[in-house]
């Protein structure tokens, strides 16, 4: 059995090396293109709006407030607007995208299928059924953190019943993870939708807010609030990801070479359920970031988590600042939802996903 077990385990790798060697671009250049991208858009959500700043005056305002001051004249209406509202909305799209994509890659690799996604499988749907209880019964416990509590119990329980319901024999069906991840959203939404029937004024307004998506919210409480849960996803789930790629020769082959898959499997999905609940908490659903930028970074370093992972982190703060830049500036004076944007793009992609994987495969 062992001696199966490493040829298998060889074939991965070669599988991974054969990958490699089709990748479009390589993961040192598709860092620096990440990257660029990055601050590109990190300057563009800064400068672009209804007030407009220019890329030396953001520059000059950023190191002026962390102690440098280059000498450059800016007005107080420019540093009041970019330090109180453009900032820390930046910085929670950022570690909202970054927490995103990463729990896409990372669901995607424990189920060992490209269909799973936070949204997909009704993880941020239950999150969001749990920030809206939250809101509506006025659940306040440990002050700032009681919403990320309420939606992370709310996404880990939906996430159980996926994983339960589609997996069987050892293995998670495709048509039964995405039709349990159907039937997870549809409940949710139905329950959300009585406690929108029975909610006042003011908590309608929130709900409204949460089904649509927005990180009009932003604040620099909210900032500290997130930033500290995405981390723990985000720097903790690369630690996974030689486990990951062993995981997909199977849950047998991977324990033989020593991978406590069980384990593996609870810590990444609960992981997951957390940094969704609390990005859903504070923005409400923000769909299809989770599975369209896994697989674009996929396309370019190949499967290995090791890198996946990683990148896919980069990849969503960069697709969420873009998607932010649209939404504000799209249609002036009014914002549209960034749920909206997000959809628009993810869901041509999604019934790309499944019609490219139904024709390779033969067939699900």
């Amino acid at each position: 059995m062992i001696p199966t077990v490493l040829r298998m385990r060889s074939f991965f790798y070669s599988l991974l090396q054969s990958e490699g060697t089709r990748r479009s671009i390589g993961p040192g250049s598709l860092l620096v293109v990440l990257i660029t991208l990055f601050v590109i858009l990190l300057i563009a959500n800064l400068g672009i709006g209804a007030v407009p700043i220019s890329p030396i005056d953001v520059v000059a305002i950023l190191l002026f407030h962390i102690g440098l001051d280059l000498g450059l004249d800016f007005t107080s209406q420019h540093d009041a607007v970019l330090w109180n509202i453009r900032l820390p909305r930046v910085l929670l799209g950022i570690m909202i995208g970054a927490a995103l994509a990463i729990a896409g890659a990372a669901l995607q690799g424990v189920f060992r299928n490209p269909l799973a996604d936070p949204g997909v499988i009704g993880v941020s749907s239950g999150a969001a059924l749990g920030a809206v209880i939250a809101i509506v019964t006025g659940f306040s416990v440990l002050g700032s953190f009681g919403l990320p509590i309420a939606s992370f119990v709310g996404g880990l329980i939906a996430t159980i019943i996926v994983y339960v319901t589609a997996r069987t024999y050892g293995k998670t069906d495709v048509v039964t993870l995405v039709l349990a991840g159907v039937a997870v959203n549809a409940t949710a939404g139905a329950v959300t939708g009585f406690f929108t029937f029975v909610a006042d004024d003011d908590q309608l307004r929130s709900i409204v807010f949460w089904t649509l998506g927005s990180l009009g919210g932003a604040t620099w409480e909210v900032v500290r609030t997130v930033t500290p849960l995405a981390l723990i996803g985000i720097i903790i789930l690369p630690l996974f990801g030689r486990s990951l790629n062993l995981m997909t020769l199977g849950d047998n082959e991977a324990a033989h070479v020593g991978v406590s898959t069980e384990r593996v499997r609870l810590v990444v999905i609960a992981l997951s359920a957390l940094i969704t609940g609390a990005s859903v908490a504070f923005t409400g659903i923000v769909g299809f970031i989770g599975l369209v930028v896994p697989h674009i970074i996929r396309l370019s370093v190949g499967p290995d988590h090791r890198l996946l992972l990683p990148a896919s982190s980069i990849g969503g703060a960069v697709a969420l600042l873009a998607s932010d830049l649209l939404a504000r500036n799209v249609a002036i004076p009014t914002e549209v939802p960034l749920g909206v944007v997000t959809a628009i793009v993810g869901g041509p992609f999604f019934l790309w996903l499944v019609y490219v994987t139904r024709r390779s495969s033969g067939g699900w």
